[in-house]
């Protein structure tokens, strides 16, 4: 990755620039409903926002990661989704994604979060220690892309719920 990227926490300045990223992001993914830059806005609403970092480089905000609560059903706590996770199309390749996930992945550790889980594409997010695990699964989302990763060594067991924010669409 280039150097001259810098990791860090969002700031209240950066909003506007992160909704410009995240659109850019996903627009010309097949896949994407483009609601991805309404559900960061509506987690940060709901202060459920629990970690929000930028890749910046040379001042420009070029990435964002998103980390937000999750309810496990069978009680587990400390447990947290990752996404909506958004690099500039023109700076793919380089690592920049990677960084963000593996600091995010950091931090949490460091706040004592038991572990995390994300929807997601299946060739990617392995390296970075998730799996797809029969234990837990996601209401309406195929387990081929739903994945976790335990902190602590435990695997909860149920259906995990991400927060409400995530059925945001911007229509009100």
């Amino acid at each position: 990755m280039d150097p001259r990227i810098t990791i860090r926490d969002e700031t209240s300045a950066d909003i506007d620039r992160i909704t410009e990223v995240t659109v850019a992001a996903f627009e010309t993914l097949e896949f994407a409903d483009l609601t991805e830059h309404h559900i960061i806005l509506a987690l940060r609403e709901a202060d459920a926002l629990t970690l929000s970092l930028v890749a910046e480089l040379d001042g420009c905000v070029i990435g964002h990661i998103a980390f937000s609560p999750v309810t496990v059903s069978d009680g587990a706590p400390n447990w947290f989704g990752l996404g909506p996770v958004s690099v500039l199309p023109e700076h793919h390749g380089r690592g920049i994604g990677a960084a963000l996930i593996r600091e995010g992945l950091s931090r949490l550790r460091s706040q004592n979060a038991a572990g995390c889980c994300l929807v997601g594409h299946p060739g990617y997010y392995g390296r970075f220690g998730f799996e797809s695990v029969r234990e837990l699964r996601v209401e309406g989302v195929s387990p081929d892309v739903f994945f976790a990763l335990s902190f602590d060594g435990f695997m909860p067991q149920g259906s995990v719920s991400f927060h409400e924010a995530f059925r945001a669409t911007g229509d009100g």
